[in-house]
């Protein structure tokens, strides 16, 4: 059995929850000139995440709930999930999203993963964003979320596969047996063992590396 964890937004999903929600807030491109500097490591993850919450200050419950039924999971994800974790192997979703946003995205395509480690919008009684942050992936990094849980189901950070396509996701690219950037920024790139664009491609590249057998 081998961990496999994938980054959410970018990656396993072409949505941006944070985008989806600057939409309905009216925020769109302050939101997206933050989210552009963090994926190149232009600041901090952290306070990009922090500079975001604050902008979505206020916005409505309903607003909410819309923003992130909207969250797709890319063409092919879903069965490629699904063969990861017929294999035996354990699929975990390690992202700087919103749990969520991952949950409906998921259930949406009726799959399941074993891990998800994400962050939270802290909400206030009538439902609203308070502009604030939680989580283990804001402070933390996916390096220690990936060496973690490694120990937990029992695995060597050898036969670990990492899948990602930002700066936050450098610490465990660079910590994975096997790292796949899916069209990953250029700051990213030359940590990936293999790039790919497509859930097929990466099937692939998972068969050539004897993850999860040919498909028929």
């Amino acid at each position: 059995m081998s961990l496999i964890a994938f980054d959410f937004d970018g990656t396993l999903s072409d949505s941006e929850m944070t985008v989806l929600l600057a939409e309905r807030a009216g925020v769109t491109d302050e939101v997206a000139e933050i989210t552009e500097r963090a994926m190149n490591d232009d600041i901090g993850y952290a306070e990009s995440l922090y500079r975001r919450a604050e902008l979505l200050e206020g916005l409505s419950a309903v607003d909410v709930e819309d923003a992130f039924d909207a969250v797709r999971i890319r063409p092919g994800a879903a069965r490629l999930i699904e063969r990861l974790r017929e294999a035996g192997h354990h699929v975990a979703v390690l992202t700087g999203g919103f749990e969520r946003g991952v949950e409906a995205a998921l259930a949406r395509e009726g799959v399941a993963v074993d891990t998800i480690v994400a962050n939270r919008l802290p909400t206030g009684p009538d439902g609203a964003l308070t502009g604030e942050a939680e989580g283990p992936l804001i402070e933390g990094t996916k390096d220690d979320a990936l060496g973690d849980l490694a120990a937990e189901v029992g695995g060597p950070m050898t036969e670990t596969v990492a899948v990602g396509d930002g700066a936050n996701d450098l610490p465990m690219l660079e910590v994975a047996g096997l790292a796949v950037g899916f069209v990953p920024k250029s700051a990213v790139r030359p940590v990936c063992d293999s790039v790919v664009a497509s859930m097929y491609r990466l099937g692939k590249v998972l068969e050539a590396h004897g993850v999860l057998a040919d498909a028929e």
